[in-house]
């Protein structure tokens, strides 16, 4: 199984991982990069359960008052506060005694090599995969300081030993427009992600009914040269998660739009993971059913 890089989205991984699971296949092998190497790291580790119940009840200011904001130029983000709570809920430990293989990717930005982690600290091979450029500072490890893997292989395929006698399944976070889907409004057991009190509806359609909003006239939307260069970022990596895809015999491909959460957004994680379950679940349907 390979999860791709992607922010808050890819807490999606979560739910294509319990699909799987709820469906009797087992996961014999796992490769991330970034946030895919956190989720798939804490499954190797066994503590998927522990994880969710955590990352699903952070709310916005929770999600807040985890940035340990800097003004340096390295990346506003230091990165240590989150992992630091993490290890919390779920210890470290060494990848080489996790019960599923796993691996994940970061890169060395002053040698511009990618660098793969098969053994060591699990948070230390996590932090260096998932420093984000200009988001979070790099991380320093053995002498080395590394930034996010996303930036040379998003979709780290080329990190699992073997293809033979198994299933590849992808699982894509960074994928085009088109891709996107309504947020669900409820999760796989029928409860509401979003519950708005009664009198906060009342209040709402009394002051509407006085005070009728004006309707706003639409302007053409503008780009500053910051967010053109962001999306052609995006763009090329888009096309990049393709070409990599289309290199391997992958068997299963879940993709979810970029539209679908930004980066930082990991206060929507119940809904992320119910997107990617319901994604999983189309792909694993033409899988068995032997379509496309």
């Amino acid at each position: 199984m390979v999860l791709s890089s992607g922010g808050a989205r890819g807490l999606a991984h979560v739910g294509v991982i319990e699909e799987l699971e709820n469906r009797g296949y087992e996961i014999a092998e796992i490769a991330g990069c970034s946030v895919g190497a956190l989720v798939g790291g804490m499954y190797a580790a066994g503590k998927m359960p522990e994880f969710k119940d955590w990352i699903c009840n952070l709310d916005r200011i929770d999600v807040f008052s985890l940035m340990d904001f800097t003004f340096s130029s390295r990346g506003f983000i230091k990165g240590e506060k989150v992992y630091n709570a993490l290890k919390n809920v779920v210890n470290d430990c060494q990848i080489e005694d996790l019960t599923v293989p796993f691996s994940c990717n970061a890169v060395d930005y002053k040698s511009g090599n990618e660098v793969i982690f098969r053994e060591g600290s699990l948070y230390a091979a996590i932090r260096a995969s998932g420093s984000i450029p200009s988001v979070f500072q790099p991380a320093k490890h053995h002498r080395h300081e590394y930034i996010d893997g996303g930036v040379m292989n998003p979709v780290p395929i080329s990190l699992i030993s073997t293809h033979e006698n198994r299933l590849l399944v992808v699982v894509e976070v960074n994928g085009p427009d088109y891709l996107f889907v309504e947020p669900p409004k409820k999760d796989e057991k029928g409860k509401s992600f979003i519950s708005v009190p009664n009198w906060v509806k009342d209040y709402h359609r009394k002051m509407t009914h006085y005070f009728p909003e004006e309707i706003k006239k639409e302007k053409s939307p503008s780009m500053s040269s910051l967010s053109i260069i962001t999306r052609s970022f995006e763009l090329l990596q888009d096309r990049f998660c393709e070409l990599l895809i289309e290199k391997y015999p992958v068997d299963v491909t879940v993709r979810i739009s970029r539209k679908q959460a930004g980066t930082l957004e990991f206060y929507r994680a119940a809904e992320m993971i119910e997107i990617g379950r319901q994604k999983a679940k189309i792909a694993l349907d033409q899988l068995e059913n032997g379509t496309d």
